[in-house]
């Protein structure tokens, strides 16, 4: 986390306003909704997971067994489950 002196980026008045509150301690300010990226989408994390998922669905769909597919991508048999059923 970055830290910036208000001082150098809020007008006097909105430091004023801010003053009233809170003086002399670090705050957060959050991220406006829109600005939040999904998880995954900068490091291609979520693309890995994604493509994964598909191999096994069509391993799946090819007649390979929930057992193996767990042993196969060292996975539980219960997310198996999930990844194939959703």
């Amino acid at each position: 986390m970055k830290y910036t002196n208000a001082k150098k980026i809020l007008p006097e008045k909105l430091i004023i306003e801010i003053q009233q509150y809170i003086q002399g301690e670090t705050i957060y300010i959050p991220k406006q909704e829109k600005e939040y990226n999904q998880w995954g989408s900068q490091s291609g994390g979520r693309q890995w997971l994604d493509h994964r998922n598909a191999a096994i669905r069509h391993a799946f769909k090819n007649n390979s067994s929930i057992e193996q597919l767990a042993k196969d991508y060292f996975l539980s048999v219960e997310t198996i489950k999930k990844i194939v059923y959703s």
